[in-house]
C-alpha cells in the first residue's frame, strides 16, 4: 500500500539524488491496463507539487500503450527538470520504451527489458472477430505481408500485387490502412526526437530507431540490459547493489497489491471488487489510481448451473485517501510528510 511505500520512495530519493515519480500500469491478466491520456492531468497534478528540479526518476511499468500519450508524458517531465532518468524494475514495453528513449539515462535491473516500437492501431474501422472485439492492426505485419508477396514469393506482376494488396484490404479497412503509413513515419519522427537526450551520433540514432521500428522482427521481442547498451548503445545505467535492493522492494510491495500473475476471474468473486490497474504516485503528490470497481452476483439456475452477473459500477481515476489525511510540515528547509491514518477505499 502506498503508506507503506511511501519510505521507499524517500529511500529511492536519496538513493537517485532525484526526485521520484511512479508510474506503473498492470498487465494482470483480464485486468490490464495501458498508457492512455487520461494520466496526463494527474502527471501535472504531482509534478505541479514536486516543482522545478535538477533531476527527476521515473519508476516506469508498463506494457505498452498510446503513442503520443508517452511522448507527451516525456515532454512534461523535461519540463520540470534537467535530467530526467527512468528506472526499469521489470518491462518498459512499447510506449513504455518511447518514454525510456525521451530520458538522458536508463536504469535497468538484470531482468528489466525494453521491446520494440512499432505501433499498433486500435480504431473504429479495425477489423472485427467473432467475440464481437476489434483486431490490432500492426504495422510491422502489414508490411511483412506486402514484403512476404514480393521478397519470398517474388512476385512482381503489377496485377498480382494488386490483386495482393486488394485482398488485403478486404479485411483492413483502407483508411486504416492509411493510418498504418502514417504512423509508421510519425514513430520514427517522435524516436528520433526524443532518443537525442541521451544518443547523439545520426548513425546510431537511425540504427536504433530501425532496430525498434522493424529489424527486431517482432513485437514480443524483448531487448535485456546487456543488448540495450552494446548493441544498441542506448545510455544505460546499472543500478548499485543498494539501489537495487530498493528497485525490487519496490516492485514487489507494487506487484503485491496489483497482482500482476494472477488472473482475475469472476468465477472467484462473490460480491463487492475493487481492482487497482494503474498507479501513479511521488512523496509530495500521494497516490492517484485507475480502479475497476463492481458487483458479481451468482446465482444457480434450474440445470444446476451457476450465471454470473457482473455489474461494473465505477471505472476511473481515484486518490488515496491516506494522501488526502497528510500533514505537510517544514523542517530545515526539506519538505517532511507525515501522515495520520485514514481510510483507504477497499473491496
Amino acid at each position: 500500500m502506498y503508506i507503506e511505500r511511501m519510505a521507499l520512495y524517500k529511500q529511492m530519493e536519496e538513493a537517485f539524488n532525484s526526485k521520484v515519480l511512479a508510474y506503473i500500469t498492470s498487465d494482470r491478466p483480464n485486468m490490464s491496463a495501458q498508457i492512455a491520456p487520461d494520466v496526463i492531468d494527474y502527471f501535472i497534478d504531482h509534478l505541479d507539487k514536486i516543482g522545478p528540479c535538477e533531476k527527476i526518476s521515473l519508476f516506469l511499468y508498463t506494457r505498452g500503450g498510446d503513442t503520443s500519450a508517452a511522448r507527451n508524458i516525456v515532454n512534461l517531465l523535461r519540463m520540470y527538470c534537467d535530467t530526467l532518468q527512468v528506472i526499469v524494475p521489470h518491462k518498459a514495453h512499447s510506449s513504455g520504451t518511447i518514454i525510456s528513449l525521451g530520458a538522458n539515462e536508463v536504469v535497468m535491473t538484470k531482468q528489466a527489458t525494453l521491446g520494440p516500437i512499432d505501433p499498433s492501431l486500435h480504431t473504429a474501422l479495425n477489423p472485427v472477430v467473432k467475440d464481437g472485439s476489434l483486431f490490432p492492426v500492426s504495422v510491422e505485419a502489414v508490411k511483412g505481408y506486402l514484403e512476404f508477396a514480393k521478397d519470398e514469393l517474388s512476385i512482381k506482376d503489377e496485377a498480382a500485387l494488386a490483386n495482393i494488396f486488394e485482398k488485403l484490404s478486404d479485411f483492413v479497412h483502407p483508411l486504416v490502412l492509411g493510418e498504418v503509413y502514417r504512423s509508421k513515419a510519425q514513430i520514427q519522427m517522435m524516436a528520433e526526437k526524443l532518443i537525442q537526450n541521451q544518443v547523439t551520433d545520426p548513425e546510431k540514432i537511425k540504427k536504433i530507431i530501425a532496430f525498434l521500428c522493424s529489424e527486431s522482427g517482432s513485437h514480443d521481442y524483448t531487448i535485456n540490459r546487456r543488448e540495450a547498451e552494446n548493441e544498441l548503445g542506448l545510455n544505460i545505467k546499472k543500478p548499485s547493489p543498494e539501489q537495487y535492493k530498493l528497485i525490487k522492494r519496490l516492485y514487489d510491495d507494487i506487484n503485491e497489491e496489483l497482482l500482476f500473475s494472477k488472473p482475475f476471474k469472476l468465477s472467484d468473486i462473490n460480491g463487492a471488487y475493487s481492482v487497482r490497474r494503474c498507479l501513479l504516485e511521488s512523496v509530495v503528490g500521494g497516490s492517484d489510481y485507475f480502479s475497476t470497481e463492481g458487483v458479481v452476483v451468482k446465482a444457480a439456475l434450474s440445470d444446476g448451473q451457476m450465471a454470473l452477473q457482473n455489474r461494473v459500477n465505477f471505472e476511473g481515476w481515484r486518490h488515496d485517501s491516506f494522501s488526502d489525511t497528510a500533514r505537510v510540515s517544514i523542517a530545515n528547509g526539506e519538505e517532511e510528510i507525515v501522515y495520520e491514518r485514514g481510510d483507504e477505499y477497499q473491496t
